[in-house]
């Protein structure tokens, strides 16, 4: 039998009468059962409510459904009744009102209605509508604001995103969260990441976390505030934490580890790879607020006797694995320091020219004590974009760098409780 189906949204179905072949009432549609794993999930079966019982009306069974009407091929009397805690997959339950992550407009919106349609023959869901309209829409206020807007030469746009763009981010359906698409988080920088991740709810924020690529998550983890930090490390698989902080820069990992209640935090250095452990571990002896804790001990150094051409060698060998690598330290075979050239130093020198003879002496040094308000005056008053840090004797420890500062002067959103200037 010809089933006509037109386009029209769970909001203008919801509590609308069903009538039988020969025109009585079964019951008003209390939500619809949804068959997993479709592009465009199809609708098992529509769940009506009948006086105190609910029923079951297979989409088999359905003749007309459109905003007008909603009509059945079968009687009343043959309709099944509905076990209301069947483990299933419902449209208003499961799906209105849940978080949808926006990675164009870099922000999260809810879902405030569903666009019913026929793909291949099958009812299915084909679009959520998270904006303005699908809300007026639901409310019932949709024509009403229409015309309002319309005399006021405003149009009231469609914001529809089709299903398969639209992706769920775990598993157990009953808690679908939704994301579009979430491989493209992974383009996004690692901020807006952070700022999409603070925005939706606690159980969702592991599984947005878990969608990204490694690198990006490891970029993406020490833009987040501590507590949140240390809640997905201590819920992910302990080797997988591992890799995750061993991807990070030292003075990274060592805020998230710093975060960490001691016995979790040794447990994970003690399953990194040693020189990255101990390059953490040196890191943790500082307290947060000084250079030594906001320091990295990845920087380039280079011994004052190489010659411009062996420097760039060096230089495209440690690059790779540091941040900062426009300025590159010169120190003794004791790791004193001794001054610092700048990548275009060596551009513009010849390739036989002795470093010794091109490095300038530091504009200024750090004690690992200094505190951070000490730290943005020097790198703020002397235009730098990094500063070394050395100790007593004037050995290297590592730098600071001005993104460290940035840090500490305007946190970004999603990790304000980290760094608050006193």
């Amino acid at each position: 039998m010809q089933q006509y189906v037109g386009d029209v949204f769970v909001s203008e179905l919801i509590k609308k009468p069903v009538l039988d072949q020969h025109g009585a009432e079964i019951g008003v549609i209390k939500d619809f059962s949804i068959a997993a794993g479709a592009v465009f999930p199809q609708i098992k079966h529509v769940i009506l409510k009948s006086g105190k019982k609910l029923l079951k009306l297979l989409t088999k069974d359905i003749k007309y459904l459109n905003a007008r009407m909603v009509t059945a091929t079968i009687t009343a009397d043959s309709v099944k009744e509905y076990t209301e805690g069947e483990e299933e997959f419902l449209v208003s339950r499961d799906v209105l009102d849940q978080q949808l992550v926006d990675v164009d407009g870099i922000k999260v919106v809810r879902v405030n209605d569903i666009k019913i349609g026929k793909v291949k023959g099958k009812l299915s869901l084909i679009a959520v509508d998270p904006g303005a309209r699908g809300l007026l829409r639901r409310l019932g206020f949709e024509k009403s604001a229409e015309k309002l807007l319309k005399a006021l030469n405003i149009k009231l746009s469609d914001s529809l995103l089709t299903w398969n763009y639209i992706q769920p981010l775990e598993q157990k359906l009953s808690k679908l969260t939704l994301t579009v698409p979430k491989q493209n988080l992974s383009t996004l920088h690692p901020s807006d990441i952070a700022q999409l991740i603070s925005e939706v709810s606690r159980d969702e924020q592991e599984a947005l976390f878990n969608s990204l690529e490694l690198n990006v998550a490891a970029e993406a983890l020490h833009e987040l505030e501590p507590n949140l930090q240390a809640s997905i490390i201590s819920g992910m698989d302990k080797e997988a934490a591992t890799e995750l902080l061993e991807k990070m820069p030292p003075d990274e990992a060592a805020d998230v580890l710093g975060d960490l209640p001691k016995p979790k935090a040794d447990e994970l250095l003690n399953l990194m790879e040693e020189d990255d452990a101990e390059d953490v571990i040196e890191l943790l002896e500082h307290d947060d607020d000084t250079a030594g804790g906001l320091m990295t001990t990845e920087c380039i150094a280079l011994l004052p006797d190489l010659t411009v051409e062996d420097s760039m060698k060096e230089w495209k060998l440690q690059a790779p694995d540091v941040e900062a690598v426009y300025t590159l330290y010169v120190t003794n075979k004791a790791e004193k320091l001794l001054g610092f050239v700048t990548l275009k130093d060596l551009m513009l020198a010849k390739n036989k020219t002795i470093i010794a003879s091109i490095m300038r002496p530091p504009v200024k040094t750090l004690q690992t004590s200094d505190d951070k308000m000490r730290v943005a005056t020097i790198i703020s008053k002397y235009n730098l974009l990094s500063v070394p840090v050395v100790d007593d004797d004037g050995t290297l420890m590592g730098i600071v760098t001005v993104d460290d500062v940035v840090d500490i002067l305007l946190p970004p959103e999603s990790r304000k409780k980290k760094h608050i200037l006193k």
